[in-house]
């Protein structure tokens, strides 16, 4: 499956004029350069996916808090309109992950105390170097919900799934011994170790594990949608390289503003898409996944177009973040 690689539109999705050519246009003439040399991709993100994906990344600090209208210009250059960012940002509110406050008479948003733990711990697995170690033992969750609990149920499923657990039968999952310190932290944290047991445990098993983990992840699946990724992504790497080089502090020192915009419009819906594999991958060693297996590459991708472009990225937000709080500044 070869997946398009689409140049984002300004003024809405279904708008016929892309980035690159309005950047061309708007320095066509005497001083004309091309800002755009390659095209930016646009995976299949939502507005509240690309919310939560600028807080975690600038609205974290103690005090931190972002403007609506700042929101609005971010989303704004990734080609989603106004309205859309405020029924977003209002779902976010109604689910308990942002506060509104108001300040100097501007309307703001930050994360609530709730979940800052949630952003926190996935700080360690977004942006880890993860390298998948040896598995000398395993852990095992074994639980038991009352029927009269079945929302519970879906929740503890839901959190073994994030933290990469694989389902060995009903009620019993599985994952290396090195989650059940983060495993053990999250269900009590959640409110859901009163239904769980935790084993640590030897697999006694003679024959080769690559069938026994096929049966406990869903690693096709999985897998599919690395390949898309890769297939979005292709040549990143190299691409960025070629337009910064390799050196990210003298690349953001030599940047221009048109550079830092470029870069924010790239990593933000490519962080977005990559944020969530942390979670599913299992992080196994490399003899019990299937041979063409494309979690390593795809971590690799990310982290290379992370080094380079996440600094140009940052950059723009809060150019973005201080205009909205002093239009003077801009």
């Amino acid at each position: 499956m070869t997946l398009p690689v689409r140049c984002l539109s300004l003024g809405g999705r279904n708008s016929s004029h892309t980035y690159d050519e309005v950047d061309w246009r708007l320095n066509s003439g005497a001083e004309m350069r091309m800002f755009s040399m390659f095209a930016v991709p646009a995976p299949p993100v939502r507005h509240q996916q690309l919310l939560v994906t600028i807080f975690g990344l600038y609205g974290r600090n103690a005090g931190d808090a972002l403007p609506v209208s700042a929101l609005i210009s971010m989303l704004g250059s990734l080609g989603y309109d106004a309205p859309g960012v405020r029924s977003s940002v209002s779902r976010l509110k109604a689910k308990g992950v942002l506060k509104s406050v108001r300040e100097g008479g501007i309307a703001k948003y930050k994360i609530s105390e709730s979940v800052s733990d949630v952003f926190r711990e996935g700080d360690r697995r977004i942006f880890a170097p993860e390298q998948a170690a040896p598995v000398d033992e395993w852990v095992l969750a074994v639980f038991s919900v009352p029927e009269s609990m079945r929302n519970r149920r879906h929740q503890l499923r839901s959190a073994l799934l994030g933290l990469g657990f694989g389902s060995v039968a009903n009620g019993v999952w599985i994952a290396p011994a090195n989650k059940l310190e983060q495993a053990r932290e999250r269900l009590t944290s959640s409110g859901l170790i009163e239904f769980v047991d935790l084993f640590r445990s030897d697999y006694v098993f003679d024959g080769p594990m690559r069938p026994k983990i096929a049966e406990w992840w869903d690693l096709n699946e999985l897998d599919q949608q690395f390949t898309e990724f890769l297939e979005l992504y292709a040549g990143a790497e190299e691409q960025w390289t070629q337009r910064v080089g390799h050196d990210p502090e003298a690349a953001l020192a030599g940047s221009t503003q048109e550079l830092r915009r470029e870069a924010f419009r790239y990593y933000i819906p490519m962080l977005t898409l990559w944020r969530k594999f942390p979670y599913k991958d299992p992080n196994l060693p490399a003899d019990y996944l299937p041979p063409e297996w494309h979690g390593p590459a795809v971590r690799r991708t990310f982290q290379a177009v992370h080094r380079l472009a996440a600094p140009l990225a940052a950059a723009h937000a809060h150019e973005v973040i201080s205009e909205a709080l002093d239009p003077a500044v801009a």
